[in-house]
């Protein structure tokens, strides 16, 4: 699916996206990664949701982001509340969604010049 984008010139939006993969600025992204407004980690140790770990949080909860948006691969499924731990107790919100949901959400919360970050489990 392709998207368009609204948000200010300058920063990350998700452009498209599909199984496996999400588009950011028209550039194509096959595996896990954070996505920021201002930039993209792409050396994000997460990588499927079997594996996600608290030690995969901890250095979104250094960000100071408002909110995380973790994008658990084409289905939505939830962590245990253990692995979320990292980003509670920084006071940073949660919200666990499929990619696709996670990379519209993002758009609009960057367009509303929020403090988000996308963390997509690709893989």
């Amino acid at each position: 699916m392709k998207l368009h984008s609204s948000a200010p010139t300058g920063l990350n939006v998700f452009t498209g996206y599909g199984v496996g993969y999400v588009v950011v600025n028209r550039e194509r992204h096959a595996r896990s990664l954070v996505v920021l407004p201002d930039r993209i980690l792409t050396d994000w140790t997460g990588s499927t949701f079997e594996a996600l770990a608290p030690d995969h949080l901890v250095p979104l909860a250094a960000l100071a982001l408002e909110i995380v948006l973790l994008g658990t691969g084409a289905t939505l499924r939830f962590p245990a509340t253990e692995v979320l731990r990292p980003l509670i107790d920084a006071g940073i919100g949660v919200e666990v969604m499929d990619v696709s949901a996670a990379c519209r959400t993002f758009n609009i919360l960057v367009a509303e010049d929020r403090k988000v970050g996308a963390a997509l489990l690709l893989e």
